[in-house]
C-alpha cells in the first residue's frame, strides 16, 4: 500500500522545474508571478553585482537560499558548464501527471488535448505552451524524455505562460495514449500527407491531437495507434506549417 505522505511529496517535487544561469534566475526572481521554491548558489561565487541582486530579491521574497560546493551545484543544475554557480527550483502548480486524465474525465463533457511527440526545439515548445494557455484547450501532454526539456529558453519563448498553462507529464507517450484511447479518447495524428482535414473531424468525443517531431512528424509507433490521421489544408504550393503554428490552429479549433 502506497504511503500518502510519500505520494504527496513526490507530487510536489514532480512540479519543480530547475533553471540555471545568473540572468535567467534573476529574471525569474524579478517576476512576482513565478513561484520559486528554493534558490541554490555555489559558495565559490563572488559577491558581485548580479549575485548580490539575486540574494537580495530572494531574501525580500522569503525564498529559501541554499549554499553548495561547486560540484554539488552542478549536480542540481545538471549543467555545470553553463550554470554560472546559480540555480533555482520553480514550482509549476498546473503541472500534473497525465494519469489524472482518466475514464471519468474523458467520458464526461468532450475534452480536447494536444500531445507532443519528440518536439525538440525550445522555441517551438514555448510557443505551443503559450497557445495552449491562451486558447483554453484542456491541456498539453508532454513526455518527460525525448523532447525539449522545460527550461529557461522554453519559459522565455512561452512569455511566462508556462506557469499558467495546463500541462500533463508522462513517462511513455505511446503507452499513455493507448491507455487514454482505452478510456474513451479519440487519437488524432497530424500529418501533411493525411486525406481528411482537421476542420472536418470535430465531434462530441474527447480528442487528443498528436503533433510530431519537427523533421520526422509523428512516430510510426504512435501513428499506428491513431484512430484518424488529419491534415491542415494547404494552398499555393505550401507543403506544411511550423509545428507551433499547427498547434495554435488546433488549440483554437471550435473556440470562435
Amino acid at each position: 500500500m502506497s504511503n500518502p505522505d510519500y505520494q504527496q511529496r513526490k507530487a510536489f517535487f514532480d512540479q519543480l522545474l530547475t533553471i540555471y544561469g545568473r540572468k535567467p534566475v534573476l529574471e525569474a526572481l524579478q517576476d512576482p508571478a513565478m513561484q520559486i521554491y528554493k534558490l541554490h548558489l555555489a559558495d565559490s561565487n563572488k559577491e558581485d553585482g548580479i549575485i548580490r541582486d539575486i540574494k537580495k530579491i530572494a531574501q525580500q521574497r522569503n525564498i529559501s537560499i541554499e549554499m553548495h560546493e561547486r560540484k554539488a551545484l552542478s549536480r542540481i543544475s545538471k549543467n555545470g558548464k553553463q550554470d554560472q554557480g546559480v540555480a533555482a527550483d520553480l514550482q509549476l502548480t498546473a503541472y500534473q501527471p497525465s494519469s489524472v486524465i482518466n475514464r471519468e474525465t474523458l467520458n464526461g463533457a468532450a475534452r480536447r488535448y494536444i500531445a507532443l511527440d519528440r518536439i525538440t526545439n525550445p522555441q517551438n515548445m514555448g510557443m505551443i505552451i503559450r497557445s495552449v494557455a491562451a486558447s483554453g484547450i484542456d491541456g498539453l501532454i508532454l513526455p518527460r524524455r525525448g523532447g525539449a526539456p522545460l527550461s529557461a529558453l522554453v519559459i522565455k519563448a512561452s512569455a511566462g505562460t508556462l506557469f499558467r498553462a495546463p500541462l500533463f507529464y508522462c513517462d511513455n507517450l505511446a503507452q499513455e495514449l493507448s491507455r487514454m484511447q482505452a478510456d474513451g479518447a479519440q487519437l488524432c495524428g497530424l500529418s501533411s500527407h493525411a486525406r481528411q482535414s482537421v476542420f472536418d473531424a470535430q465531434n462530441n468525443v474527447s480528442q487528443i491531437y498528436i503533433l510530431g517531431n519537427e523533421t520526422d512528424g509523428v512516430s510510426k509507433e504512435i501513428e499506428k495507434q491513431c484512430d484518424v490521421v488529419l491534415k491542415i489544408p494547404m494552398h499555393n504550393g505550401v507543403e506544411s506549417l511550423n509545428v507551433a503554428v499547427t498547434a495554435a490552429l488546433i488549440a483554437f479549433l471550435g473556440n470562435g
